[in-house]
């Protein structure tokens, strides 16, 4: 059974993986990558009042509604020994699934949420390019469009902030990288979980994505221990552009 469910959300890029291997280290703490609960919970909420309400409500079956979604998260965990869950979803922090979140946890929702600059998110993923069957247009798409995971997630973002009554931590990329004991502790803090001692110089993704799938190989890629990779790709003028209405979006 979930003691505690956390959500982890922010861009891609932005050290969601990292931070994830290193919390993992800790045996009462499970996270993992990118995962499902988040949809399943809504796309089951829109059901049972939706489709399967005729049914529910004819069958006088109303009651169990909440119950059904509720179970979702423990039925997906349930092969999970550690009774604090992390959960990857880039979308938490949009107000409906706050809202699913309230309804459905004894527990007050907290999210954690990781931001980096849009210009080094754009960057970091131009570098990956050379290791992925994707192209630089496959990339562009990705920041163009308002439903592509990677706007979703800035919206996010912007969403969490305007209305953040305690439920989210921000963490940058540079906080989690240059002081990263520090920002460990902060989320303990945040979370109500007790201190532990984490090992910094030897970081192991214990689940790793499928990023064939995802084609972009290395997208989800750690090293053993915390550093900066060097990186000094210029973005063409027309991508800096985007980068630049995203970022004025967000201000």
């Amino acid at each position: 059974m979930i003691d505690k469910f956390i959500g982890l959300s922010g861009l891609p890029r932005s050290g969601s993986t990292l931070l994830s291997a290193i919390l993992d280290q800790n045996p009462a703490i499970h996270a993992e990558g990118n995962s499902a609960v988040c949809q399943l919970m809504w796309d089951m909420q829109q059901s049972c009042y939706g489709a399967a309400n005729e049914q529910l409500h004819g069958s006088n079956r109303l009651h169990t509604i909440d119950d059904i979604i509720a179970s979702i998260p423990d039925v997906y965990y349930k092969d999970i020994k550690a009774n604090i869950i992390i959960d990857k979803c880039r979308v938490w922090p949009m107000q409906c699934h706050m809202r699913m979140l309230a309804k459905h946890f004894k527990t007050k929702p907290k999210i954690i949420i990781l931001e980096r600059s849009i210009i080094d998110v754009m960057k970091s993923f131009m570098a990956l390019q050379a290791g992925s069957v994707k192209s630089i247009t496959d990339i562009m798409e990705a920041f163009m469009h308002p439903h592509t995971p990677v706007v979703r997630a800035l919206e996010a973002v912007n969403l969490a902030k305007q209305h953040n009554n305690g439920e989210f931590l921000f963490v940058t990329y540079d906080e989690l990288v240059d002081n990263t004991q520090s920002v460990l502790d902060s989320i303990y803090e945040f979370c109500e979980i007790v201190p532990f001692k984490h090992d910094l110089l030897n970081i192991i993704n214990n689940f790793p994505e499928n990023d064939i799938f995802h084609d972009a190989v290395g997208m989800h890629g750690i090293r053993p221990t915390i550093g900066r990779r060097k990186n000094d790709v210029v973005l063409p003028d027309h991508i800096m552009k985007r980068c630049e209405e995203l970022r004025e979006c967000s201000a």
